[in-house]
């Protein structure tokens, strides 16, 4: 059996010239391709081609000019921003310098050790007092309540001007 009869692939009908003996087979890529011999029938077209050139330029010119741009005028906003933050941690770092320079001083010390500590000198009695806690509001009604409730009313709105004393 010959391999002419096993192969799938046409042979050329001619044997190769001797001058195409020493050249390469890519060659035969750059030759045009007869239309009956082709895979596909239509050539793609270049509109696709230019628009996704003109997709990659416009996003080119975006990153290289736009963007830049945009930022060079958003600097003064952003540096508007920053010189009112130092502004204020200036007035912070004043005054905390400020107490820092009391705070060194004897009666500083005294006085930082009474209100953080508790402090208290020889001789010297100390008394606290807490805060009076929240009046309820939420009394149910009934008689006793209804005055109370008469009476936390009053103490939260008092009356504009004291009436006038009786004259007898």
């Amino acid at each position: 059996m010959s391999g002419k009869g096993t192969s799938t692939v046409k042979r050329p009908e001619t044997p190769p010239r001797a001058s195409d003996r020493n050249r390469s087979r890519l060659g035969d890529l750059s030759r045009p391709i007869r239309i009956d011999r082709r895979i596909a029938r239509r050539r793609r077209s270049n509109v696709l081609l230019a628009l996704v050139a003109v997709g990659i330029a416009g996003a080119l010119a975006a990153a290289l000019f736009l963007l830049p741009i945009q930022t060079y005028f958003g600097q003064d906003e952003r540096i508007e921003q920053r010189s009112d933050q130092l502004e204020q941690l200036e007035t912070v770092n004043e005054d905390l310098r400020r107490e820092v320079e009391r705070l060194a001083t004897p009666d500083g010390v005294r006085e930082a050790a009474r209100e953080e500590l508790g402090f208290v000198e020889a001789g010297e009695r100390r008394e606290s007092l807490l805060d009076l806690p929240p009046v309820p509001t939420d009394l149910p009604d009934g008689w006793p309540y209804s005055l109370v409730s008469d009476i936390v009313e009053l103490r939260s709105n008092p009356p504009d001007e004291p009436a006038p004393a009786p004259t007898p």
